[in-house]
């Protein structure tokens, strides 16, 4: 992505000097109501991001109103993202966010094109579109409105429980178009989530967001992503997590475990060091041929949560939408997912008339890590 060169006119206190690693900075802000954050706020020159050919995405078209994200999970895959601007993918990552202000007006043209085929466009594929810049910036009440005021279908995938407030425009948009909404959620324990993902709101908090999203009639889907080897992944924990997503109301659940790409794996491994040193040795060893965990882990946790999901009538036989990548039991992504987590979605399609608007499918999006 490169940025068009271009300067806001309005000032701010909080303004700093210009990033020279982002190319057409409109400016770099620090503002009270965001403590530690800093802002560079750029004009974007396109929209929509075309997945990659031979990527196993069961979606083409991705939009990323921001870079960097201050959820700060430590094991977020995206962070490698950031080298690309001459950032760290560690503290960098969570602090500095680069905001794509003109986002919305450049869509709109973008979806305005006759080339544009009403393919399906999926949010919250790199970092999160509801992390706290957007109570600040409000990019996605204008992409929501434009892509279902194209026909566009689209889905979103979110931590952040700022989507509430826009379920009023969301439920409208899913009487024209098929959207689908997921919430993840890797951890239940507060202690273990203060630690890991310390600028996401609570588990509970999450869970009461799905019922919200369900409540306004909306299907919502859950990531329960990532699964950390010896943390998350007892058969007692994954029991009361996938309770607890089934009494939330939760239509379907994706279970991923952790990957550990280049830029996440070594701010992971050393979080892992400092706060639970006695698991390095078994993470070295699982994860000792790359981003993915061994094989035989992936087929014991497939193993595991099978009857859970079963039991909590989560899984296909009980009616739920519970599935992965690959269509493998469970709702574990099987092998041929590749190195990039990612949850199932139905076959892209134009969105229908609006004569005779489609009813929003229950489906499973791409999981932030």
């Amino acid at each position: 992505m490169r940025w068009d060169a271009q300067r806001l006119d309005a000032d701010e206190p909080g303004t700093l000097p210009g990033m020279p690693s982002v190319r057409g900075l409109l400016r770099s802000v620090q503002v009270p109501e965001f403590p530690g954050l800093t802002f560079h706020e750029v004009r974007s020159r396109s929209a929509l991001n075309e997945v990659p050919g031979d990527s196993p995405m069961p979606f083409r078209w991705t939009i990323n109103p921001y870079r960097g994200c201050s959820h700060s999970c430590v094991y977020c895959f995206s962070r490698s993202t950031h080298q690309w601007l001459e950032l760290d993918t560690g503290r960098d990552f969570d602090t500095q966010v680069v905001v794509k202000t003109n986002l919305a007006d450049v869509l709109r043209r973008e979806l305005a094109r006759p080339s544009w085929r009403r393919e399906h466009v999926a949010l919250g594929t790199n970092t999160d579109p509801y992390q706290r810049a957007e109570g600040r910036y409000r990019l996605m009440p204008g992409i929501v409105s434009a892509l279902a005021g194209s026909g566009t279908p689209f889905s979103i995938l979110t931590k952040g429980t700022l989507l509430r407030r826009d379920l009023p425009l969301l439920a409208a948009a899913a009487r024209d178009v098929p959207v689908g909404l997921g919430v993840s959620l890797a951890v239940r324990d507060d202690a273990l989530h203060a630690s890991l993902e310390p600028g996401v709101p609570s588990p509970r908090a999450r869970l009461e967001l799905v019922r919200a999203i369900t409540d306004a009639g909306l299907p919502c889907g859950v990531f329960l992503a990532p699964v950390l080897p010896g943390l998350t992944d007892g058969p007692a924990d994954l029991d009361a997590t996938l309770r607890d997503i089934a009494e939330a109301g939760a239509t379907g659940v994706t279970v991923v475990p952790l990957h550990l790409r280049p830029g996440a794996r070594e701010w992971f491994s050393a979080w892992l060091a400092r706060e639970h040193p006695q698991l390095v040795p078994r993470y070295r060893q699982l994860y000792r041929r790359g981003a993915l965990a061994a094989p035989e882990y992936r087929s014991r946790l497939t193993e595991r949560v099978a009857p859970l999901l079963a039991r909590h009538g989560l899984d296909r036989q009980a009616g739920g939408a519970a599935r992965g990548a690959g269509g493998t039991p469970a709702g574990i992504p099987g092998d041929g997912d590749s190195d990039f987590p990612a949850g199932s979605l139905p076959a892209t399609r134009p969105a229908a008339p609006r004569s005779r608007p489609a009813p929003p499918p229950a489906v499973e999006q791409l999981t932030l890590l």
